[in-house]
């Protein structure tokens, strides 16, 4: 079974590419308000991450999602389902 810590840099991995050059990504970063992603770039990164983990994240959780480990978290309790 895949553990938040097998999750992180998976994470990190789809993250990357919308992040601004040189932006380090850590576990409390916030997803919109330091990585900047607008609506759109949000939808990408949950679609890019449901595809991944092969999962569906409810959208009704999204409100809760802020940071880069609220998200690990949430991969991690819908894959042990």
């Amino acid at each position: 079974m895949i553990s938040y810590s097998d999750i992180l840099p998976q994470l990190f991995d789809t993250l990357k590419p919308f992040a601004k050059e040189n932006f380090r990504l850590k576990e409390q970063t916030e997803l919109v308000a330091e990585l900047g992603l607008d609506s759109l770039q949000v939808m990408q990164v949950l679609l890019k991450i449901e595809d991944h983990f092969d999962i569906s994240i409810p959208l009704n959780n999204l409100p809760k999602i802020r940071t880069v480990k609220d998200l690990g978290e949430e991969i991690e309790k819908l894959l042990k389902g």
